[in-house]
């Protein structure tokens, strides 16, 4: 993780000249347009979590998740990049299938790559499309693995979400670390989010219209409220570590 930040400085300072007209225009900046290194950066980053929390910690501080995807679950991995979260899940349970949904191409050609290096290409799916969009349906969980707080309208891609879900599916949620208030985002890794948040997610969200951006970090109530305006029945934390919150929302 503390390599993929490094990376992440890299990526902002080659953006620099982008950022002041995004300062200046209000436009943002879409994350296919920074430098290529983003991508795989972004990877070597929430990996490190991925492959040691996301089995071992947050599937079994869902509501009945774990049973299901070991037995037979579909799941989508939406706004999945190169797949890093999908290949985790799905070489824990062999049983499931699973969709990975990105809206930037190139992502999903190395999400390609690393698929079939894995031997997983049998077991995975894969889609471009935004995450208002996608055509496949019928998922017991849609995970949104650290990106729901870098889209343009995160409501609309709950409300997508709500209607792919199968009968009992539920959404898996996963974001950056955040208090409910600025001030107690005054530490060293708020400081770290506020910054790649405002070159990166934040300006994804405005280039993509900015219907509801989250801003630089989104913390519980905002995202309590994205789920809230789509009448999701319930929308719970379900754990977290240093890094991360993990939440479950039921429609």
């Amino acid at each position: 993780m503390g390599e993929g930040a490094l990376a992440f400085f890299s990526v902002m300072h080659a953006a620099d000249e982008k950022m002041q007209d995004a300062f200046i225009t209000g436009s943002g900046i879409p994350w296919g347009d920074h430098d290529p290194r983003l991508f795989e950066a972004t990877e070597r980053f929430f990996h490190p979590s991925y492959r040691t929390h996301l089995t071992a910690d947050w599937i079994p501080a869902l509501d009945g998740v774990e049973d299901k995807l070991v037995s037979d679950a579909r799941v989508a991995d939406v706004g999945c990049g190169h797949a890093a979260s999908t290949i985790v899940l799905a070489n824990a349970y062999p049983d499931s299938s699973f969709v990975a949904i990105d809206s930037h191409s190139g992502s999903i050609e190395t999400a390609k790559e690393r698929v079939s290096k894995a031997g997983l290409s049998d077991r995975i799916e894969f889609e471009v499309a935004s995450s208002a969009d996608y055509v496949s349906s019928d998922f017991d969980r849609i995970c949104f693995m650290d990106c729901l707080h870098d889209m343009g309208d995160p409501v609309g891609a709950v409300t997508h979400a709500k209607q792919a879900l199968s009968e009992g599916g539920s959404v898996f949620l996963v974001e950056p670390f955040a208090n409910d208030t600025v001030e107690d985002n005054f530490n060293p890794l708020g400081r770290l989010f506020y910054s790649a948040s405002t070159y990166l997610c934040s300006a994804n969200s405005i280039a993509q219209g900015g219907v509801h951006s989250l801003g630089a970090q989104a913390g519980e109530p905002g995202l309590r409220e994205v789920f809230e305006q789509d009448d999701f029945g319930s929308f719970k934390r379900a754990t977290e570590t240093p890094f991360n919150i993990v939440y479950e929302a039921k429609p």
